[in-house]
């Protein structure tokens, strides 16, 4: 029972990460907003307001999914699942330009 304890213990994180990343996503929250406020132009904006959110994602993803401290197979799965939903945009974006620019 002993040795279930340090086993849980040892995995145990301590709360710094966690109110890092509580603060790095709250800063990021604001700049989202005061981004919406700005008006950069129109390719600008929305890829603005993309890097932002892929940036809140990275950071839920690593440190709340725990993928950081996961096995090669978890990764590598995240990955291709990154390549899908790129390759799926990369096909939405070329439809969109043969509608509207061909």
């Amino acid at each position: 029972m002993d040795s279930d304890r340090q086993h849980d213990a040892s995995h145990d994180p301590s709360l710094t990460p966690y109110a890092l990343v509580l603060g790095a996503l709250l800063a990021l929250t604001a700049l989202t907003v005061l981004a919406a406020t700005v008006h950069f132009g129109h390719p600008w904006s929305d890829l603005i307001a993309l890097l932002i959110a892929l940036s809140k994602a990275g950071l839920v993803i690593t440190f709340f999914m725990h993928v950081r401290g996961s096995s090669p197979m978890v990764k590598l799965s995240l990955a291709s699942g990154a390549v899908g939903v790129l390759v799926f945009f990369l096909l939405i974006l070329s439809d969109y330009l043969t509608r509207f620019l061909g």
